[in-house]
């Protein structure tokens, strides 16, 4: 029989495999606890579990740590980890830290969906490196769990606060994965992050908007827009080919009206859309609906034509959205010294020859 990833299950899940191979029930939540809460990085680590029992468990569970290649730190405390997973592919996570003199003092981890992306954003590296694969509920919940565990060596009290589905792939497109890694993260016994300190992402797969909204409307919600033009958003975003402005819009309502959580609209500006006329057009597009925009000057990517604008452009933009109402802020940049900000983290495959840094 083929070994399952302990990562990938939730408490319940624990409590039917315990039962399945006589062992008692109660182990579950001290078995889900040591992976999901402690971390840890084998089955000798679960100082509270019988031999007898761990070794049942371990013939029918693995448990995989992601093996961590690279781990690169910006000027401003960001930190990125180059993830290599049990089948060699790999993936970028990101820690964020925010000063809680500015705000509230958080820690969010920007976590990856897919090895790769199929969307092709014209200003983002990650599809530059084509799709690979979705990645497991386990493969997701652990970027958390093994970021978490490398930066307790150096400082123990430390906690994630915050989660935000935003790295490398389109969440909605590996849709069951990511509500189930958000459960499993969610849980009390578990990293028990809050449901509204998590947001997903996505470049705008209406169907699954008004899905989440079924599912589970406590999660925030956050939409690439970058244009409200079909005909450049088609050029910046090529889901818009499928799901054009006026789909994704009215699944955008139905959102708001189904749950009366606001939509945060990610645009960022670049040379093809920080205009006066596309801002005038998107106040017109968000008039009235429950919003804050979130304005990203593009960052730096290797083979892509689409620049960062003018300083006085972004502020132009951002001016006439307030002017129309429009809730509205620029983004904080992090980490775009080391390719960590929005848009800029892909497989790096130049990395091969690096040793893994992961430590027990």
């Amino acid at each position: 029989m083929e070994k399952m990833d302990s990562r990938s299950f939730l408490e319940e899940e624990f409590g039917e495999i315990c039962l399945e191979n006589n062992i008692r029930k109660f182990r579950s939540s001290q078995i889900f606890k040591w992976i999901n809460q402690k971390g840890a990085h084998n089955w000798d680590e679960m100082r509270n579990i019988g031999k007898e029992d761990k070794e049942t468990l371990s013939r029918v569970l693995f448990i995989h740590p992601l093996e961590i290649v690279r781990e690169q730190r910006s000027q401003d405390g960001t930190r990125k980890f180059l993830f290599r997973l049990a089948d060699g592919e790999k993936i970028e996570t990101v820690l964020m830290d925010y000063d809680p003199l500015n705000s509230r003092d958080r820690h969010t981890i920007c976590v990856s969906t897919q090895v790769g992306c199929p969307v092709g954003c014209s200003f983002c590296a990650t599809g530059m490196d084509g799709f690979r694969r979705n990645l497991t509920a386990g493969e997701i919940s652990g970027q958390v769990l093994d970021v978490m565990r490398r930066v307790q060596e150096e400082d123990p009290e430390f906690k994630v606060t915050n989660i935000v589905f935003m790295g490398m792939g389109e969440p909605f497109l590996n849709y069951d994965g990511v509500m189930k890694s958000i459960q499993i993260l969610n849980s009390e016994n578990g990293q028990n992050i809050g449901m509204r300190r998590m947001t997903i992402s996505t470049s705008g797969v209406a169907p699954k908007i008004i899905q989440l909204a079924h599912d589970n409307p406590q999660v925030g919600l956050a939409v690439s827009l970058h244009s409200s033009s079909d005909e450049v958003r088609d050029s910046l975003v090529p889901m818009n080919r499928k799901y054009p402005l006026a789909v994704l819009m009215e699944a955008c309502r139905k959102y708001t009206h189904m749950t009366n959580r606001r939509i945060t609209f990610e645009v960022a500006l670049s040379n093809q859309n920080a205009s006066r006329k596309e801002a005038e057009q998107l106040v017109s597009l968000l008039k009235g609906m429950t919003v804050h925009v979130n304005l990203i000057p593009v960052n730096p990517v290797k083979g892509s034509t689409v620049k960062r604008p003018a300083k006085e452009n972004t502020m132009m933009f951002k001016r006439v959205l307030e002017a129309g109402k429009i809730p509205v802020s620029i983004r904080e940049e992090k980490g775009s010294d080391i390719d960590a900000a929005c848009g800029q983290l892909r497989q790096r495959l130049e990395c091969e020859g690096y040793e893994s840094v992961n430590q027990s």
